[in-house]
């Protein structure tokens, strides 16, 4: 059976906002893109989830 690679929404573009501490790519905190493989798929899925909001409000602040 092949392994089945783990999703991630990570675009390549790595840079944390100091104000919100997200990352300007993708979106999640450093703690979140620590522990990724860890999370397991419900974890991953949960902060997936949370995302779109989170890229909402760094395009309202003009950093993305």
């Amino acid at each position: 059976m092949p392994i089945e690679p783990i999703k991630t929404p990570c675009i390549k573009v790595c840079a944390v906002d100091g104000q919100t501490g997200y990352c300007l790519g993708c979106a999640r905190t450093l703690p979140e893109i620590g522990r990724w493989v860890q999370m397991g798929s419900e974890g991953r899925d949960a902060v997936i989830a949370s995302l779109p909001a989170r890229i909402s409000q760094l395009e309202l602040l003009g950093k993305r």
